[in-house]
């Protein structure tokens, strides 16, 4: 599967279905309203996998893999959401690394303590209106 970059949705977007683009479908995740700003919520992809969106305090939404590569714990939902020289960073709970949710890439160290690329999936994440969708990228 290709890796996906993505953008964050615009920040003036305040209703609608947030949805996770799972391959060659979207998945409905839940409300735009119902994500807190700064927290994360865990959603599971229509293939089976864990993604953790966030919704940033200016309102712009991003997803990334749940799972934290250096734990092997699917945590990263529960981590806080920050920024680092004005990149949105998520931190893990568990050995808090700082991640960077527009590419997944983390921002401490190049790879995970078994040699792989300590990256994580970025999803490509929307908000579907009643009027339209308001897409973070495609």
């Amino acid at each position: 599967m290709t890796e996906m970059l993505t953008r964050p949705v615009a920040a003036e977007v305040v209703t609608g279905t947030v949805e996770i683009l799972d391959g060659r479908s979207w998945t409905r995740v839940c409300a735009y309203e119902q994500l807190t700003p700064g927290r994360g919520v865990a959603a599971l992809s229509a293939e089976g996998a864990q993604v953790a969106i966030f919704r940033d305090r200016s309102g712009a939404l991003y997803a990334v893999d749940n799972r934290d590569p250096f734990s092997g714990a699917y945590v990263l939902s529960r981590g806080i959401v920050g920024s680092r020289d004005g990149v949105p960073t998520v931190a893990s709970p568990m050995y808090k690394h700082v991640f960077d949710l527009r590419d997944g890439r983390c921002l401490d160290e190049r790879t995970t303590p078994d040699g792989r690329p300590a990256v994580l999936r970025v999803w490509t994440v929307r908000v579907v209106q009643k009027h339209g969708t308001a897409e973070g990228a495609r």
